[in-house]
């Protein structure tokens, strides 16, 4: 992978540089104020990290931030990055539902949401938006709700869920979330451990053409969570007898959305003007959880200012948003690109929510949606776009598509398969930014960039303020060959701490035990010395080592998913017996229709040999039904690598498919190493 990488990237895309960017007005004020000469986006990367202070405070100014009071210092860089809790722009006083709120028109559409199967699209004005949080911070404000009480939502992505969020958020309330689509067990995992006041959910939901009533689910979270002193339930969706109303008697301390917000008005019918909690920077905002994959979730609390800033640094300056655009994420309110998604109100902009499957009613809607609203953002899980090249899906052909301008990935590595699928069957003029980072972090360290070119399988650059590099085992810089994915200097939305982790011992064990004093991500990449972009080869705890030859499943992945026969694949390594050895097993699910044989075989080790290298080649390919996924639809390769150690995984709520696992236990073919 390292030679082919480094032989001939593909350019696929690139920038109209006649068009001033918001990086480049961004460039220019840097270089007037600082006396500067910057001339490439490499060297303002290169000057954002090594003047933190300067940089962070100039993008706090640039990206409008709203306060009451500012700071006194941006950041004190004689602090060690492992050192706890990280302090960022100390002094400030501030609300985040109030930067996401500070656009009050009233004609201009904040939010559109469409639900599958609905012909109707909903929609909220900046100024309607404003006045829903207000009515529902009032309800909560006189239940009580106030600082540092956790508020969650048991909740798909509509308009609900973000109105919610942003008025628990005002009252300096955490908030937390997860999908309907999480098992009772998955849920409890995460809420138990936070302890919620407060729970937001719905009647039933929607998925693949069939509605499911969410009740049931429901009672078995919330009886169990002693804290919680009130259920709001939405009514949703409407059922086979026409009516939305349920019964949510065996629900304790449940009422309806319209019963919990005519508690919000006054006597008269009016409700009290919307008050923002004026907060430190690093007030805690949003809990996040880790997959849960191998063991109980870790609860990872974010800032509210770290969020924040990150947030407009990526979408303001490298995804060059502006008040204009409107972004359609297809996501669930249980991954983390669901708070990256709600950040762009803050700059103006127009989020489309649509909850339900990206291929129900047709195959197409998602296009659908673009022509319809004009959307000129959309962002998606790399697997989505696989599948549509497998269904032979062209929007080219069947869509105009004239708004978008930018597709985002993440989720996965996007394979160079995908991006030649992009570019030649969806849109040819448009950036394709393949983006990465994390639950850790909420945010990205490397991604789309508006002014540098798109190559085939790379993700465009590292952003700006993150001093990622790729270190080897014994901590050297490297590129041009696979390492660690390392960040050397601390960034705004590292998480302030973990839940009930008072030593913060478990937050040190998660990024600081491989290299001293430095976050090691858990991501195994390289960096390409040619284009300066990056490829994500999988995660370091899943890295292959047979024979001393240190590799990322991703690399064969993206072989495997060349094979037209195959549908999806997993990569494992083994450890023998006595801990001395590793050998790759490749576990391949096959396409409908086709089958598992020697002559795939052969032809799958002949391609591994010819683009990676004879060792490369796994020991042992096998056919297997399924393949495991976590609810946020990435796969999952540590769990069946202890698996096939010998070891139990008991805890299963975070898969979508749990019963997957089942597959891999007792593997004849796998014993006696």
């Amino acid at each position: 992978m390292d030679a082919a990488i480094l032989r001939k990237p593909n350019c696929l895309w690139k920038p109209d540089r006649t068009k001033k960017t918001n990086l480049d007005t961004f460039r220019d004020l840097i270089n007037k104020k600082y006396g500067q000469n910057l001339q490439t986006y490499k060297e303002l990367h290169r000057w954002s990290v090594d003047h933190y202070p300067e940089f962070w405070g100039e993008v706090w100014d640039f990206t409008n931030i709203k306060y009451s009071r500012s700071y006194n210092q941006v950041y004190d860089a004689t602090v060690r990055m492992d050192e706890f809790p990280p302090k960022w722009f100390s002094g400030a006083l501030f609300n985040f539902a109030e930067n996401l709120l500070k656009h009050e028109d009233e004609d201009k559409v904040a939010i559109y949401a469409a639900v599958e199967g609905h012909d109707e699209i909903k929609r909220r004005t900046f100024r309607e938006l404003k006045d829903d949080v207000a009515l529902y911070a009032s309800a909560m404000r006189k239940m009580g709700i106030g600082k540092n009480d956790r508020v969650v939502g048991y909740i798909p992505n509509c308009i609900e869920a973000i109105v919610a969020m942003l008025a628990a958020v005002s009252l300096g309330a955490i908030w937390s979330s997860a999908s309907p689509d999480f098992g009772v067990t998955g849920v409890l995992e995460r809420f138990c451990q936070i302890s919620p006041k407060f729970i937001i959910s719905v009647n039933g939901v929607i998925y693949n053409g069939k509605t499911y009533e969410h009740l049931t689910k429901l009672s078995k979270v919330a009886n169990v969570l002693p804290e919680v002193e009130k259920v709001v339930v939405i009514p949703y969706l409407k059922f086979e007898n026409g009516s939305s109303k349920s019964d949510l008697s065996f629900i304790r301390n449940a009422c309806s959305l319209e019963e919990f917000l005519e508690s919000g008005r006054n006597s008269d019918g009016t409700v009290d003007n919307l008050i923002f909690e004026q907060l430190p920077f690093d007030h805690p905002v949003f809990i996040m959880y880790s997959s849960g994959t191998t063991g109980v979730p870790k609860c990872i609390v974010h800032s509210a200012g770290g969020t924040l800033i990150k947030h407009l640094e990526e979408h303001a300056l490298q995804g060059d948003m502006r008040s204009e655009d409107r972004m359609l994420y297809y996501t669930t309110t249980g991954w983390m690109m669901w708070n990256w998604f709600v950040s762009p109100l803050a700059i103006g902009a127009s989020l489309v929510c649509y909850d339900g499957s990206p291929l129900v009613p047709n195959q197409n809607i998602l296009w659908d949606l673009i022509d319809k609203l004009g959307i000129t953002i959309l962002g998606t899980g790399a697997k989505w776009l696989a599948v549509l090249e497998e269904r032979d899906i062209k929007p080219m052909n069947t869509h105009k598509l004239t708004t978008l301008r930018s597709i985002l990935s993440t989720g996965s590595p996007l394979s160079p398969k995908s991006f030649r699928y992009v570019y030649e069957h969806v849109k040819k003029d448009i950036l394709l930014g393949s983006i990465t980072g994390g639950t850790d972090i909420i945010a990205c360290f490397a991604g789309q960039n508006c002014t540098l070119p798109v190559y085939e399988g790379e993700i465009q650059s590292v952003h700006l303020g993150v001093d990622m590099v790729s270190l080897d085992e014994d901590g050297k810089e490297v590129y041009g060959e696979s390492g660690d994915l390392v960040c050397r200097k601390p960034f705004p939305s590292m998480p302030i701490y973990f839940w009930n982790d008072p030593k913060n011992e478990k937050y040190r064990k998660a990024y600081y035990d491989k290299y001293d004093g430095m976050w090691a991500h858990g991501d195994f990449c390289l960096i390409n010395p040619k284009t300066d972009g990056i490829w994500m080869l999988g995660r370091s705890d899943g890295t292959l080592n047979p024979n001393g030859v240190r590799f990322g499943s991703s690399e064969i992945y993206q072989i495997v998913e060349e094979f037209k026969e195959i549908a999806d694949s997993l990569c494992i390594g083994q450890k023998s017996a006595d801990g001395n050895e590793e050998r790759v097993v490749l576990f391949l699910k096959m396409a409908q229709g086709s089958d598992f044989n020697e002559d795939l075989k052969k032809r799958l080790q002949v391609e591994i040999r010819m683009q990676l290298s004879a060792r490369h080649v796994p020991s042992i390919i096998l056919s297997i039904s399924d393949i495991p996924y976590t609810n946020s639809g990435k796969k999952v390769e540590v769990a069946v690598k202890k698996i096939l150690a010998g070891e139990d995984v008991k805890s299963r709520g975070a898969y979508i498919n749990p019963n997957s696992l089942d597959l891999y236990y007792n593997i004849k073919e796998l014993q006696n190493y």
